[in-house]
Parts: C-alpha cells; sequence; structure tokens
C-alpha cells in the first residue's frame, strides 16, 4: 500500500514564534515546541469547534479562535520525546476551496507566498482524491487554483 498523499508530496508548513502549522484537505496539524522533559500532566489542551488554548506549566502558548470551524470530539494531542505537542484537528469543511489561510482568525498568517503554496498542494490533493489511479504528488501546478481549482466533475467519465 501507498502512502498517503502528504507524506509523498510533503507538507507546506507556516512557522510561528511557537512552532508550526500545516494542513491537508481534511485536517489541520498544529506542532508546538516546549521545555524538554515537559510531562502530559503539564499540559492543558482545550480543543472545541472554532476555538483552541494551550497551556503548559501554567504559562499559555496557544489561545483563541481557529480560523474555521472543525469537528470537535475529532480533535486531538499527543506529546512526544517529551518536547513536541502535536495537535491534530479535522476539518468541517473538507474541499480544497477551503485552505486556512491563518491558523487563529487573526493570528499565525501564512505569508502570501506560503499560502499560495498552501493552495496549490490542497488543489493537487483534490485532484489525486478524485483520480486515484493517478500520481500528484511530484506535479506542479499553474493556472487558476484558487478556490480548489477548476471543477471537472460534470465531465463525462
Amino acid at each position: 500500500m501507498s502512502a498517503p498523499f502528504e507524506e509523498r508530496s510533503g507538507v507546506v508548513p507556516c512557522g510561528t514564534p511557537w512552532g508550526r502549522w500545516y494542513q491537508t484537505l481534511e485536517e489541520v496539524f498544529i506542532e508546538v515546541r516546549v521545555p524538554p522533559g515537559t510531562r502530559a500532566k503539564d499540559v492543558r489542551c482545550s480543543l472545541r469547534s472554532r476555538d483552541i488554548a494551550l497551556a503548559v506549566r501554567g504559562q499559555e502558548l496557544l489561545q483563541g479562535k481557529l480560523f474555521d470551524s472543525t469537528v470537535t470530539d475529532e480533535g486531538t494531542w499527543t506529546l512526544e520525546d517529551r518536547q513536541l505537542i502535536r495537535i491534530v484537528l479535522m476539518k468541517t469543511n473538507r474541499d480544497a476551496g477551503n485552505c486556512w489561510t491563518s491558523l487563529l482568525e487573526n493570528e499565525y498568517a501564512a505569508d502570501p507566498w506560503v499560502q499560495d503554496q498552501m493552495q496549490r498542494k490542497l488543489t493537487l490533493e483534490r485532484f489525486q482524491r478524485e483520480n486515484p489511479g493517478f500520481d500528484f504528488s511530484g506535479a506542479e501546478i499553474s493556472g487558476n487554483y484558487s478556490k480548489g481549482g477548476p471543477d471537472f466533475s460534470s465531465l463525462e467519465k
């Protein structure tokens, strides 16, 4: 079995003061660096449909209103190697046109080049899903790919 599209094509990360975030058609991934030796009991993480709050040892690292809604009961967080918190959020709207431009409504925005690369990646991911027999992971895209690219669903197969 082949690896998922995002693993073959790489990720387009948006760097932040505390780590980075990136997205696929279905999920938003948040990676937060924490002091080495952090234990799970030191972490307080609240994941709601449109809100997130993360504190470690009483210090707030991330809090605010998410860019778009997520499926509350499918959000998870893990502590890896006692120095990285990985949060996975499931997008409510999972089409290629729903490319988050920032993690929170007014914070951690992707710069224009990164935003462009994120949108290209989501469009290619959509093409991969619509055409499972082809591998788009190394493809380049040009032209009109904003809002998920052209809609070929009405064409005959």
